[in-house]
């Protein structure tokens, strides 16, 4: 608890509120913050954090080792209002075999005053043989009992957790900090001082991994790796 309060003054959490999971055993119980107390007027819907830019143009691109699946990340020139919020509207489209599998409309802001960027929901269409099926983790901070999580703190300390997604029985992905030293190599290029996140759920058992570097975002998602990024239209 000490050392989580510690990490929350200082990404600017001072605060929030945290949830403890039951400790395995012969482990030490986990604590993850899950209320962060932002004022709605220090959320603006562009800018940059050292791990995540949300500045209209910018885009990453993935894809997997066989070439066979593609992912698409594009900050749009779109907004919208969420839970009293102007968020970025990110598109992620992700194909298999140049068909879509899933295209999501995610909510982003960014924080004035802790440059923290929040996570106000997401809607989901995902396909099946060319046509929209399902919605699944589709969620809106301020409906159903959802609220808004951090997608990436401002100052990354290893070892503080907090919930990404705050949708009870929807979407509760966590994030916890493991390395902010490790070195990575994509077909974009190689990276180092790479940031290491271990995400989990508890709505599920499994773990995985991404990595993001300094001025970039997001390297490498379980099997999908950088391929190209691009810098916001001027």
């Amino acid at each position: 608890m000490k050392i989580l309060a510690s990490a929350a003054v200082l990404m600017g959490l001072v605060g929030a509120a945290v949830q403890q999971d039951p400790p395995a055993k012969g482990k030490k119980e986990k604590v993850w913050t899950d209320q962060f107390f932002e004022e709605k007027s220090d959320l603006v819907s562009t800018g940059r954090n050292p791990y995540f830019i949300l500045e209209p143009g910018y885009t990453l691109e993935f894809e997997n080792d066989k070439k066979t699946e593609r992912l698409v990340i594009t900050v749009l020139e779109e907004t919208k209002k969420v839970d009293g919020v102007e968020t970025r509207v990110v598109e992620e489209r992700e194909t298999v075999d140049g068909k879509p599998k899933e295209i999501s409309r995610n909510y982003f802001a960014v924080s004035k005053r802790t440059n923290g960027v929040y996570y106000f929901g997401e809607d989901v269409d995902e396909y099946k043989d060319g046509k929209v099926f399902a919605h699944g983790g589709s969620w809106l901070a301020g409906e159903k009992g959802a609220r808004y999580g951090l997608m990436m703190p401002g100052c990354a300390l290893v070892g503080a957790r907090h919930y990404q997604e705050v949708a009870p029985e929807v979407a509760l992905d966590r994030a916890e900090i493991v390395s902010t030293t490790e070195t990575l190599e994509t077909p974009a290029g190689a990276f180092k001082n790479v940031l290491k996140v271990e995400e989990t759920t508890p709505i599920e058992p499994d773990k995985a991994h991404k990595f993001y570097a300094p001025g970039v975002g997001l390297l490498k998602d379980g099997g999908m790796l950088l391929v190209k990024y691009g810098p916001a239209r001027k």
